[in-house]
């Protein structure tokens, strides 16, 4: 979605397309997808304020759409725990990401959740 500049539905259409997949699956991925579109400035001056020394551009399309996912599930989404969806993210980063990726997004998701709930929004 990101490095082709298509709308999420369009995006998921052409996923649905090319893959195997199950319906609730694609129902979960359409209402992610929709949340961090509708939130995206929010979800990436998280990002921004909780990396040290890196800035959103400087992140790998892969690491920075990870910790989207991570953030919308953390502090939009009351289907997920905030501890569970850091742990969903990290392993997303062993499994797609590179070397350090692990490290990384659990570094940021994790300075994002003591952000978020020191400023008492949860």
């Amino acid at each position: 979605m990101e490095t082709a500049g298509d709308d999420p539905e369009k995006a998921l259409l052409k996923y649905c397309e090319l893959f195997p997949h199950h319906k609730d699956i694609i129902d979960y991925a359409r209402h992610i997808l929709s949340g961090i579109k509708r939130e995206m400035d929010t979800i990436d001056r998280h990002i921004d304020d909780s990396s040290e020394n890196w800035n959103l551009s400087r992140i790998t399309y892969v690491d920075r759409n990870i910790m989207r996912i991570g953030i919308f599930e953390m502090i939009f989404s009351v289907d997920c725990p905030p501890k569970v969806a850091i742990n969903e993210a990290i392993e997303l980063g062993k499994k797609y990401g590179s070397e350090e990726s692990k490290k990384f997004i659990n570094g940021v998701l994790d300075r994002v959740l003591k952000e978020y709930l020191k400023k008492g929004a949860a």
